[in-house]
């Protein structure tokens, strides 16, 4: 596998895992946080991703909050 199908596959798990309760939220934080640099179209994606983590770093979120970080993790792998 490629660095980025690697990554398309990492993500769409990450996001079904947290969708569904299976994750925590600081584990998917940590993770987002520390993806490296990608190329487009996805490097802006996954830098989205970590700059929408790093400033919303509570781990006591809303149901709003939650459904943004849920968008934000789909946008990583969307096409």
């Amino acid at each position: 596998m490629t660095r980025t199908a690697d990554l398309l596959a990492s993500a769409k798990t990450v996001h079904d895992r947290y969708s569904a309760g299976r994750m925590e939220r600081e584990t998917v934080r940590e993770w987002a946080t520390r993806l490296g640099a990608y190329p487009e179209p996805l490097g802006s994606r996954v830098m989205a991703a970590a700059d929408w983590f790093r400033s919303n770093k509570n781990d006591d979120v809303d149901d709003l909050t939650k459904r943004q970080d849920i968008a934000v993790l789909a946008a990583i792998f969307a096409a």
